[in-house]
This record gives structure tokens, sequence and C-alpha cells, in this order.
């Protein structure tokens, strides 16, 4: 099923020119505050009217300017979650999944962990309690598409390490198209598949999480600290006496703190750029484990002293930040071979995740 999203809106001083079309799983939209995110899921999920275009989930018309076709939010099964669950307080968990339907009831209350507080009152809830449960209700209505607006922004790090891996199964799951909006990129990297760029109102790039985490002229987007790439890979092995995880990726070998599932397990990586470091030569011995040959693709100034690096390792593509003198120094060209060095321990947990069908 896909979700194809071409419109134009006027909101207050702002023109909002928004085109997109994304398939399965969870498609990230990305941007500051203020760049248009919520206007996107309010003009899918019915709650807002744009101006012109069309906003079709697989093959059903949701709104097209040119027909006058606009459904009103009831008929578009469209599920969504917000910052706050919004859970009736007078009435039971199993009361609050009902309300939104009756489809599969036993399968999402299992998917989500719900079994013991069927009974219980939103009062009795944690927040991350609470956010399950309004996923669940969400998906009890049956919808065609997904719609997740900042679920983890009010949960504190404790409650959002709790729900994600709930959020995970509901992205392997459910098969449908997830709309999903975060400033938090270790969520984004973690749990989607696709990205969705936006800055004042426009689309600013569409495409693979991976292309375009990886791609040196959007790092701005991300902020200098935040900016790195994915690596894919399957788990070798683990080293119980080291608490080291081997992985296997499109491009060589890394070696990663803790351990990240069974052997052939499918895991994400998310290196920061900020992390790697560049030598023309082999390294000598090192406490940094991980060092890969790499291609030199891109070569992206900043603002600052800044110079980011775009690298291919394999058929895997790295991102590293350096100084512009460093870069100069070393005589850096597109095209040329170099060594890329990062600590196994720059990878925190929270940039290391399962990866799902889906994805």
């Amino acid at each position: 099923m896909t979700l194809t999203v071409a419109y134009t809106q006027t909101l207050g001083d702002r023109v909002f020119d928004i085109a997109f079309e994304t398939g399965p799983g969870v498609t990230a939209l990305f941007g500051p505050s203020g760049a248009g995110k919520t206007s996107v899921v309010n003009a899918v999920a019915g709650l807002s009217r744009p101006d012109a275009g069309r906003i079709v989930v697989g093959g059903r018309v949701l709104f097209d300017g040119a027909t006058g076709v606009c459904l009103p939010s009831h008929r578009r099964r469209v599920g969504c979650v917000f910052q706050e669950a919004r859970l009736f307080p007078h009435m039971t968990v199993r009361q609050n999944l009902t309300y939104g339907g009756d489809s599969d009831f036993d399968d999402i209350v299992g998917l989500l962990g719900l079994e013991e507080m069927l009974d219980r009152r939103p009062a009795g809830l944690s927040g991350g309690e609470a956010q399950r449960v309004a996923l669940g209700r969400a998906l009890m209505s049956a919808p065609e598409i997904l719609l997740l607006d900042e679920p983890l922004a009010a949960l504190d790090a404790p409650r959002k390490a709790e729900i994600l891996p709930y959020l995970e199964r509901i992205r392997d799951a459910a098969r449908l198209p997830v709309l999903y909006v975060s400033h938090d990129l270790a969520e984004v990297t973690r749990l989607a598949s696709h990205l969705v760029l936006i800055e004042r109102g426009h689309v600013r790039q569409a495409g693979p999480l991976g292309d375009i985490l990886s791609d040196p002229r959007h790092s701005r987007y991300f902020g200098i600290r935040n900016a790195g790439a994915l690596i894919e890979g399957e788990v070798l092995g683990y080293d119980p006496d080291d608490a080291l995880s081997t992985i296997r990726f499109r491009g060589g070998e890394l070696t990663l703190p803790d351990w990240l599932g069974p052997v052939g397990a499918s895991v994400r990586v998310r290196v920061a750029a900020q992390d790697v470091i560049l030598s023309r030569d082999a390294p000598p011995p090192m406490s940094a484990r991980n060092r890969l040959r790499a291609e030199i693709t891109d070569l992206h100034e900043g603002h600052g002293p800044g110079l980011m690096v775009g690298l291919r390792a394999g058929e895997t593509r790295l991102l590293a930040r350096i100084t512009r003198r460093a870069g100069r120094e070393l005589g850096l060209v597109v095209g040329d071979h170099v060594w890329a060095i990062f600590k196994t321990t720059a990878v925190s947990g929270r940039n290391v995740s399962a990866v799902g069908t889906e994805t």
C-alpha cells in the first residue's frame, strides 16, 4: 500500500508546497520546528483542508482539489497518535481500546503487551503505558495508514526506551504506511526506512533514510553533532568476556559494544560523522578497533571550519567530519581511497537497533 501526498496550502502567512510518495514501513518527517511536519499530518488526517492537490492512500482518494473530494476524518481510515495519549479517563484500558474499534483485539493487545493492564484506568498508567494504549486504540480502528506525531516527545529517556521496541513491533507487523514526526534523530534512525526533509513548508529531499543521512549536502538539517551515516549488517558473533559483538556489512566488519542479538540477526548502526577520523595510510595497532578502507565520494564545505567527507566502503556509504585544514593537508580528492577509523565505544546503544522486515 502506498501513500501519495502532493498539495499546496496557505496557513496564515506561510505557503506549504508538499510532495512525496512512500510505501509500507515508517517514513519519518524531519525538519526544524515550524517547518510544516504537523501540517502534513493534519492534511492527511483530514484535520485541515489543502487548497489544491491530491492525497491518496492505496489508490483511495482522501483529497482531490480538482474534483472537490475531501473525505471527513472519520471516513479516512487513519490512525493517529499525538504527544499526549488523549485517553478517556473514565474508561478502562479495555474500553479505550475497543472505542477505536474491534479489529484483532487479542493480536493488538499481545503486540503491545497490554494484557496485564486491561482493567486499569488511565490515571494509573505511566506515560509509556498510556502511549502504548493510544497506539493500540489507533490500530483497533483497522487503519490504512498510521500517523504518529511526536509520540515520544512528552516521555523521559527511560519511558522512551520502554516504548521504542513496541513501535518496532508495529513497524514490522502492521504492513501499512506510517508517518512518524520526530525531532530525535536517534528515534528516526531506529524506526524509519524513508525520510522526508521539510523546511519552511517545502520538501527539500525525500528518499531512503540511509541515502539521505550519508549525503554530506544534507548534514545541515541534522546538526553537526547528529550528522552521520547508517550501516546495516548482520551479527557474526558475541564475545561475552569483552562484551563485544562483531557485525558484517557490505564493506567489512565492525566491533560494537554489548550483545546485539543472535548470530545472523540483522542490525542497524548509526555512526556519527564527528566520530570518524581519516588516514591516508593503513593505521598501526591502536585502541580504535574499527578501520575501514573507503573511497571518497564527496567533499562538502560548511560555513565554519568543517569539511564533510562522503565515503563508500564496499556498497555502504559513510560520513566523516574533519576540518578543512585537515582535508588540505591530507590532499583529499574525490575518488581517492582512505582509511575511516572510529572507536567501538563511540557507538552508543541508542544508535543500534534491530532491522525489521519492512525496512
